[in-house]
């Protein structure tokens, strides 16, 4: 049987808390040892990098707690799962969302190189591409992972589930009068609390958003907003249809084939 989710919490002592921080100054005079990293040794670097080490660590407990979510979303919306425990250990979800939990932290601060290369590492692994500059709320689930890309600018709230193949895309780029992308530019779609996007969808734009409790069928193509409680679908030849969302239609009996 599996144990509760919270069982699953653990606080670091002071000490803990110390022997880290002696095991972590330790490696770091080594490091500075080595010939090619001798700028560490900069005074302003060394206590820039201490300064947002301690920043991170401090907010370890509050990723934990969301990753929390995560995991029971997953448990509680995959019939396939088992217990918590096969959720934490083999689900590709968990591995690229909290990677990219973490990653969000560090781009936030401004740390350069690590939280990107922390989400290509995850990218590798699973086929999912998540930008750390994505918005990500609780409760987060991918289901199968593999083929999802979603965008620097994106923003996707609570109770979210999206599947396989799913993009969450720019239109187009804003150049400056010399032809270069500028940068910061929101590019990427909203998705609304409680949505749902299944396969192969490919929702674009950053002036588009996906209003709560709505769903966004397979191999839909969406460069428009939708209003909450609706349903874009795929029919036939004809372009993606939107229509509002019928009352307790949640398992989409007339779309079952979207699920897998």
């Amino acid at each position: 049987m599996s144990k509760p989710l919270t069982s699953y919490t653990c606080k670091l002592t002071d000490a803990q808390a110390a022997a880290l921080k002696a095991l972590l100054q330790e490696r770091n005079y080594k490091f500075r040892d080595v010939p090619y990293a001798r700028f560490a040794g900069e005074k302003e670097c060394e206590a820039r990098a201490a300064e947002l080490t301690n920043q991170i660590f401090g907010e370890l407990p509050a990723i934990r707690r969301v990753l929390q979510t995560d995991v029971t979303a997953a448990y509680q919306g995959d019939p396939a799962a088992r217990s918590v425990e096969e959720i934490i250990v083999a689900y590709p979800c968990v591995l690229v969302i909290s990677l990219q939990r973490l990653a969000h932290v560090m781009y936030k601060l401004q740390v350069p190189l690590l939280p990107r290369m922390l989400t290509e590492y995850a990218h590798e692994r699973t086929g999912c591409d998540i930008h750390p500059g994505a918005q990500i709320g609780t409760h987060f689930f991918i289901d199968h992972c593999t083929g999802v890309v979603v965008g620097e600018t994106a923003r996707i709230g609570d109770h979210v589930k999206i599947y396989q193949g799913v993009t969450l895309g720019a239109k187009s780029f804003v150049i400056d009068d010399n032809g270069h992308p500028v940068k910061g530019v929101k590019r990427h779609p909203q998705l609304g609390d409680g949505v749902i996007v299944y396969p192969g969808a490919t929702i674009l734009g950053g002036d588009t958003i996906i209003g709560d409790n709505s769903i966004v069928g397979s191999n839909v193509w969406l460069m428009q907003s939708m209003p909450p409680n609706s349903i874009a679908y795929y029919q036939g030849e004809s372009a993606s249809l939107i229509r509002p969302r019928k009352k307790k239609e949640a398992l989409l009996e007339e779309f079952s084939d979207w699920v897998i």
